[in-house]
């Protein structure tokens, strides 16, 4: 089992793994709801304690399926991305019916590469701080790509809780370097900030080096927790281990890092449309000859540009 720990000043207790679902759905490996639940319901039995998910994820009945009849603790987090207030509630609300729940632990404006989160999305965000008076909300925070953005938040007193991307490569980090994201991290924290941060594997570009990646952004000053995209039960338990400081399940970890991950595009139905390239937010894709093509260098198989297109034509395989 693994210890809890405080998520800043919001009297949250939580594991210092959280259950990332983004991969379990339709943008990456696209399980069955049965068998993404049953991944679920294992890391909760491990326990795991916070889930994170969002609209864009397509996890919801995943994740009911996941806590239905569990009897521990289950925290969950989610995330607009939303334009404009009425989506955000529809968002919300879809949340809360497909999985069954009153409420939300987390609401997060998902922002990847705004500049001024709150300004730019003053509707959306004065929406969510409603939705929280409401009681379908209990604490509000922002998710960001951008290191400048994440250190200003330090100062938002209304946000209580900050999702930073952070890598000890420093793939998709905008605006600064590890250092200036780590040291914004560290500004949140020391502010009662609660972080938990994403894409300490890059979405799957640092696994050959799995472990070394997520202990450095786990031990960075600030992070109380790191959420981490699972597709297995040895990869659940692997990470369980890792962050409860048990013993290295070496056979395991030796599997997972040889794993290879990359983001297919059906190039042969592809229309060319943009869309893609517009939802990307690293910038690593762009239309050439009609078709839209990749820079692997830039990507983050974040899965974003699968959301986009109305094809169905991308993919994280």
């Amino acid at each position: 089992m693994i210890p809890k720990v405080e998520l800043g000043r919001t009297g949250l207790q939580v594991s210092p793994l959280v259950f990332g679902t983004l991969p379990l759905g339709p943008l990456q490996a696209g399980l069955s709801v049965r068998e993404g639940g049953r991944l679920i319901r294992h890391g909760l039995e491990r326990g795991i304690n916070l889930l994170d998910t969002a609209e864009l994820y397509g996890t919801y009945d995943h994740i009911r399926a996941g806590v239905e009849g569990f009897s521990g603790e289950v925290l969950i987090a989610s995330k607009t991305h939303a334009a404009d207030p009425a989506t955000a509630r529809s968002h919300l609300e879809r949340a809360l019916r497909e999985m069954k729940r009153d409420y939300v632990d987390l609401l997060h404006l998902h922002a990847p590469r705004l500049e001024d989160p709150l300004e730019n999305r003053k509707g959306v965000w004065e929406q969510l701080l409603r939705l929280k008076e409401e009681g379908k909300a209990c604490h509000l925070g922002v998710s960001s790509h951008v290191a400048p953005v994440v250190r200003r938040l330090a100062q938002a007193a209304e946000v209580e809780v900050i999702h930073p991307l952070i890598n000890r490569a420093g793939l998709g980090i905008i605006g600064g370097s590890v250092e200036e994201m780590a040291g914004a991290i560290r500004a949140c924290a020391q502010a009662g900030k609660g972080i938990y941060a994403m894409k300490a594997l890059a979405g799957g570009n640092l696994i050959s080096q799995a472990r070394d990646s997520l202990r450095f952004v786990k031990e960075l000053p600030g992070v109380a927790a790191v959420a981490v995209g699972m597709l297995s039960t040895a990869e659940i338990d692997a990470n369980v281990a890792l962050f409860g400081g048990g013993p290295e399940l070496e056979p395991d970890w030796k599997r997972l890092e040889q794993r290879q991950r990359r983001l297919h595009i059906m190039e042969l139905f592809c229309t060319g449309c943009g869309a893609c390239v517009t939802a990307c937010t690293n910038r690593a894709l762009y239309v050439e000859g009609g078709k839209a093509r990749l820079r692997e260098q830039d990507c983050i198989l974040c899965g974003y540009c699968a959301a986009a297109c109305p094809n169905f034509l991308i993919r994280v395989v």
